[in-house]
């Protein structure tokens, strides 16, 4: 390998160039993927070795750089510029924001920098465009600049490329490069808890972290790397305490200490003694001012009120519509019964919904307890947990189209329906509802969620309770009050007729949840799914035709049926779970919205500078209410209209797969799910403005109301 270098002379220092010898794409025009300078090699390294259409990879910048030298963070210090990569790429691609992993102090006498030294790769996620040409390469080439220094500091560009080849079908081999992996697990993790900060009487700041990791670790040191430069003193030193779940870090402020309501961003890098000595653990926070939260004041009695009452209205959500559906048809059948079965029947169903609460709420408190942020509905970022509950849908669907039934009772035949699988039925049934209610919030219940995460385990655990048994309450009251039963409809041979009809919803939350997991993993999941609904139905059919034929017909139909249902879960669950992987977590394509733009902090922050007005939509593939609202009022043309009218920049967040920036920006305003709706009014001071989670289009407008044009003002008025 030759290698060819040139130096160019300019006024802030050496620039130095590195060629390796031209390959075949590089003869075309795209220059070498990997170039040396005299103290870094610099490489382009992509998660895929092929793209397609439409698809997202991940793309790095490697950079090895010569002992005792070190690049920057994106806020350097005291001292030094942070790298930049000036992506050029095809017409329709978009290139995201650098991702930075964990820094590192670098103390010089009385300065003190952040920054990397060894090995370090800055990852982007690319979006390739849907109408790029299958059969010919992806060309992407980037200029990379950067300030390395020792005891002095060289300024150095490099120009890199990739040529990737372009197929119609996610590739199947060729897993990329493994830099990627490694760099993903160098990011700083989403925090574990609740971060605030408070100003102490001497002008400090005092972060302050509430975690359960906390409380179970044993903290050997911390140091926050803040990212706006010069809110506190970097060559200071940082002095933490525990006090049981909660770490306080004295951070020395500046003159130019952060502005009041101004939140205090960067990572967090904890020390965890291990017997083999210390782990480094780093959290990215957004931690907003304590006496501005809010939170304190709410309490746990609060939160458990506010989580009853949005269990009760959870109800009405469209997304709990489709078990509604198995309530009324229980309902019918229950017409017949005496006063305690209908009890029991009601209590039933209230413990499978409490019982279905508590194993939520012990799934979050491992997950907080194992360093993760997670909001309300996180499970349907799973791509495989949305195939079962598809799989679970249609399945329920086929029970009541009356191709196969379980149990021996039948409706409306007497008193036998109040047996054992009755109450069963019952309770499985309450927690069918809470699986389909867990993609969507509903009044009160966004600041009780918010607040029942950041709470030790008994609080998240009773707050998790009011919840359900708010969700149950309806058709608890309904079965302990004899006036309400008075409005039953008599038992009847047309309950059979009605307990088929009931079947549709399910078909049609199986679709949708169809639908999502094409949001999460691309049109291949679909083909995994589709081919997984095949064998449950095959699965319900050899039920159906063997179940009254001899002993050894029953239990050989029985058990193909039972291994279709196998194949299609553990086969479908690997499936789905490999293309979600492999397409890089397509985001579906909405090509004829062109009046909102895709969330990221550092656009909002742009027209938060620039003192525009800005819209914020946090949604979700899975959520229904969010879906609902985006149909319903935010794709309205005459909210459309009021955008424009207003120069209101409209930003749609998307969380149907897990998002580091969106969890904190939840986090910002208490919620633990989608959907949040935020209004930036004009001015880089304005306070934004948070509007309900179910939306109209009068909802909307009026909220833009103040900056509208007069002829405007007049119509929406």
């Amino acid at each position: 390998m030759q290698f060819v270098s040139r130096f160019l002379r300019r006024r802030t220092g050496w620039l130095v160039l590195a060629g390796l010898t031209m390959s075949g794409a590089e003869a075309a025009g795209t220059p070498p993927a990997s170039v040396t300078t005299p103290h870094i090699r610099a490489t382009l390294v992509a998660s895929l070795d092929a793209v397609q259409p439409g698809s997202e990879i991940q793309l790095g910048i490697q950079q090895q750089i010569i002992p005792h030298w070190h690049t920057y963070w994106r806020n350097p210090g005291d001292s030094g510029v942070p790298t930049r990569i000036d992506w050029v790429l095809p017409k329709g691609a978009e290139a995201g924001e650098i991702q930075w992993p964990v820094p590192g102090r670098i103390a010089m006498g009385p300065v003190t920098n952040y920054g990397y030294e060894g090995e370090v790769t800055l990852l982007s996620r690319l979006k390739v465009p849907a109408d790029i040409p299958v059969g010919g390469h992806f060309v992407l080439r980037a200029t990379v600049n950067w300030l390395v220094c020792q005891e002095e500091c060289i300024p150095e560009e490099v120009e890199l490329g990739l040529a990737l080849p372009v197929v119609a079908s996610n590739p199947q081999s060729g897993a990329g490069s493994p830099v990627i992996s490694r760099a993903v697990g160098r990011l700083p993790l989403a925090a574990p808890g609740e971060s605030s900060f408070v100003r102490t009487e001497d002008g400090s700041l005092q972060l302050r972290l509430d975690s359960e990791r906390i409380a179970q670790a044993k903290i050997s040191s911390a140091w926050f790397y803040p990212e706006q430069w010069g809110t506190i003193n970097h060559s200071a030193g940082q002095h933490f305490a525990v006090d049981g779940r909660v770490l306080k870090l004295n951070l020395p402020a500046t003159s130019a200490s952060l502005a009041q309501g101004e939140r205090l961003r960067g990572v967090l890098v904890i020390g965890e003694a291990m017997p083999d000595g210390e782990r480094l653990v780093g959290f990215e926070l957004v931690a907003p001012e304590a006496s501005a939260t809010g939170k304190e004041e709410l309490g746990v009695a609060a939160a458990m009120l506010f989580a009853f009452l949005g269990g009760i209205v959870l109800n009405l959500m469209p997304c709990v519509f489709p078990v509604l559906s198995i309530k009324a048809l229980s309902l019918l059948k229950h017409a017949e019964y005496s006063p305690l079965q209908k009890r029991l029947q009601g209590l039933a169903y209230t413990a499978g919904v409490l019982f279905s609460f508590a194993l939520l709420a012990g799934v979050l408190i491992l997950l907080k307890a194992g360093g993760l942020a997670i909001g309300w509905g996180f499970q349907y970022q799973s791509p495989i947990f949305v195939l079962i509950v598809a799989y679970l849908m249609f399945g329920v669907g086929l029970n009541l189209s009356g191709l196969f039934t379980i149990g021996a009772s039948t409706v409306g035949v007497g008193s036998s329906l109040a047996a054992r699988g009755g109450y069963s039925g019952s309770f499985f049934t309450g927690g069918l509802a809470t699986i389909v209610a867990t993609p969507c919030t509903a009044p009160f219940m966004g600041a009780a969620i918010g607040y029942a995460l950041s709470q030790s385990a008994p609080g998240l655990l009773a707050i998790f309770l009011s919840l359900g048994l708010g969700l149950a309450f309806p058709y608890l009251l309904l079965t302990t009050w004899p006036r309400l039963q008075r409005l039953l409809p008599r038992p009847g041979v047309w309950m059979e007729r009605v307990k088929e009809a009931l079947a549709f919803p399910m078909y049609g939350a199986a679709v949708w949840l169809v639908w999502v997991l094409a949001q999460q993993g691309g049109p291949n999941a679909v083909l995994v799914a589709l081919g997984g609904i095949v064998l449950i139905g095959l699965a319900g059919w050899l039920y159906a035709v063997t179940r009254r034929g001899s002993s050894w017909t029953r239990h050989g139909g029985a058990g193909f049926a039972a291994l279709a249902v196998f194949v299609a879960l553990v086969g479908g669950g690997f499936g789905v779970d490999a293309v979600a992987v492999l397409s890089g977590s397509p985001v579906a394509s909405e090509a004829s919205e062109k009046h909102w733009q895709p969330y990221s902090a550092e656009r909002l922050r742009e027209l938060r500078q620039a003192g525009k007005p800005a819209f914020v939509n946090m949604t979700a593939a899975w959520c229904i209410s969010c879906l609902v609202n985006e149909r319903v009022a935010l794709s309205d043309s005459s909210v459309i209209e009021a955008f424009k009218a207003s120069g209101t920049v409209y930003l749609k967040g998307d969380w149907t797969n897990q998002d580091r920036q969106i969890t904190a920006y939840l986090g910002e305003f208490g919620r633990s799910g989608v959907p949040l709706y935020v209004y930036y009014p004009p001015g880089a001071d304005s306070k934004p403005v948070v509007l309900p989670q179910l939306l109209t289009p009068d909802t909307v407008r009026q909220t833009l109301l103040p900056v509208l044009s007069p002829t405007i003002q007049k119509e929406s008025s």
